[in-house]
């Protein structure tokens, strides 16, 4: 799960085994109009729950030529999904609501996907719309760039859920992976409402997806490059932009990150500017992905404790213990059958240009 800051005070909430807090509901600026008016037949829901802010000021759409939370509400149940591509933690959250939207569709249900970007690349259009349909997500998708609808729903997670019953009340939400049986009854029992309140013939399935789950193993943390974040910087100066030239050292530090020659660091990534530069970085993980991009092609080489990777290994982007970045996107680069386990990764840039935003571990 990725997380912009630590909310204080507010409900203590657990998820997925770590503690966080959130605020007690949402609290909507006065600019920002929720979906609907309350009516004297909502009385009760008014008093226990959130109505739902309007989306605001979306900066694109995908699937769709555009879609506001007023024409859906009253007439469908609604699954707003916060999530951003390049998150490892949203993409294995895809697999449940592309199952449940093809179940569920055609009973009433909408889900609507709000895309706030976490770095620059992620506000392209064309990157998105790439990554919808590489992931099979068919429901529609607004781009949020300046965290508009973020910020109206006092969102601080990727990836975020908020079920939005047939009135426009946030009757349910969910932080982060997991919980998927939980929030499939949940849009179970908001159908079944909505088909009894518009009159209509037939019984909501209580049967739930079923989906084959990767769980993450991992024990390291995600790493960031850029200096607004790389607080984890083993042999440079942390949170500095410009260039520096680095030489890692004989020991290393598990979860630290190393880097082997000049690298220009800016506010979200660092770009080598020498050939042959190398990134090394123990962790305990069972698979290690990274989020990187270049403008031409650029051929990484692989090892694992000092070794050139091995095929039963690899992640689906290594072949023959390489990997070739240039897409804007997560790169999968290590994936252990025999699960979690502590490893030396070492990656050789071999030309410049090279821009590296995170490592992420599952």
């Amino acid at each position: 799960m990725k997380k912009i800051l630590f909310l204080l005070g507010g409900i203590a909430l657990v998820v997925g085994g770590v503690y966080f807090t959130r605020p007690a509901s949402v609290s909507l600026p006065s600019s920002i109009m929720p979906a609907s008016a309350p009516s004297a037949s909502n009385a009760d829901k008014e008093k226990k729950y959130v109505r739902a802010p309007e989306f605001v000021n979306p900066s694109g759409f995908i699937n769709t030529n555009g879609i506001a939370l007023k024409d859906v509400v009253g007439s469908k149940v609604i699954l707003v999904d916060f999530w951003t591509y390049s998150c490892i933690n949203c993409q294995r959250t895809l697999p449940y609501l592309t199952a449940w939207y093809d179940k569920y569709k055609d009973q009433g249900l909408e889900i609507i996907s709000v895309h706030t970007p976490e770095f620059a690349f992620e506000k392209k259009n064309e990157n998105v719309a790439r990554a919808a349909k590489e992931f099979g997500i068919n429901y529609p998708i607004i781009q949020d760039n300046d965290y508009a609808t973020w910020n109206a729903y006092g969102n601080r997670y990727w990836p975020r859920k908020y079920l939005i019953d047939i009135d426009g009340y946030i009757v349910y939400d969910h932080i982060g992976e997991g919980a998927y049986e939980e929030t499939e009854r949940k849009i179970q029992e908001a159908l079944a409402e909505r088909k009894a309140r518009l009159k209509e013939e037939g019984e909501i399935a209580r049967s739930t997806v079923d989906v084959a789950e990767e769980k993450t193993h991992a024990r390291s943390p995600e790493i960031y490059f850029g200096a607004a974040r790389n607080t984890n910087f083993g042999n440079g100066k942390k949170q500095t932009r410009g260039e520096q030239t680095l030489t890692t050292p004989e020991k290393i530090t598990t979860d630290t990150l190393y880097l082997d020659g000049t690298w220009d660091f800016g506010e979200e990534f660092a770009q080598n500017r020498t050939a042959q530069a190398k990134i090394t970085f123990r962790y305990n993980a069972k698979n290690v992905f990274m989020v990187a991009r270049a403008d031409t092609p650029i051929s990484l080489r692989i090892l694992r404790d000092g070794m050139p990777i091995m095929a039963t290994v690899s992640g689906v982007d290594v072949a023959d213990g390489a990997a070739t970045v240039r897409d804007d996107r997560l790169y999968h680069l290590v994936a252990d059958p025999a699960g979690a386990g502590e490893h030396t990764l070492e990656i050789i840039v071999d030309s410049p240009g090279l821009q590296a935003f995170t490592f992420t571990f599952g």
